[in-house]
């Protein structure tokens, strides 16, 4: 499952990332790392972003590029 399809209280486990290499670095660099486990927050008014929990921040991912990260439930 996309992290883009994820409701809001979902906790879960990054499985994977894919996409062009210049996204897969990007979202690395905002700590999308797999493996890591993280929950989703709650989304913006209009869904778009949505705003995880992840190594004890949080972080605001846009629908586009969540649809990019794939993940497992918790």
């Amino acid at each position: 499952m996309c992290l883009k399809d994820c409701p809001v209280g979902f906790q879960g486990r990054i499985k994977m990332l894919k996409g062009p290499a210049t996204l897969k670095r990007r979202l690395l660099e905002m700590g999308l790392v797999p493996g890591k486990f993280f929950k989703i927050v709650r989304n913006a008014p209009l869904l778009d972003p949505l705003e995880i929990e992840i190594m004890g921040y949080y972080l605001a991912v846009r629908k586009e590029e969540a649809a990019y990260v794939l993940v497992e439930k918790a």
